[in-house]
């Protein structure tokens, strides 16, 4: 995954799932449990609709310069499923 000031690119494969949403988050999580307890304070992106090569634009608004970690989220299932650190 690399992060731009426009959009959010990862190269690679995710196993597929539904509702899968991205975050922007200021500390880097690794559990369910820990997404829960912050998700409050994370930036909402947008949703990821492949899961091999994607991109996501990033809103106006959003500056990823304020964030340290990308992290994927599974709605329907309030399953984490990923996280990368960026700086």
């Amino acid at each position: 995954v690399s992060v731009t000031p426009n959009a959010i690119p990862l190269v690679g494969q995710l196993s597929p799932g539904p509702d899968y949403k991205l975050y922007l988050s200021r500390e880097f999580v690794e559990t369910e449990a820990d997404f829960k307890k912050l998700k409050a304070r994370m930036v909402r992106v947008g949703d990821v609709k492949t899961f091999n090569n994607f991109v996501v634009s990033i809103p106006a608004g959003i500056d990823p310069a304020n964030f340290s970690a990308v992290i994927l989220w599974c709605e329907t299932f309030s399953e984490f499923i990923t996280a990368a650190k960026y700086k």
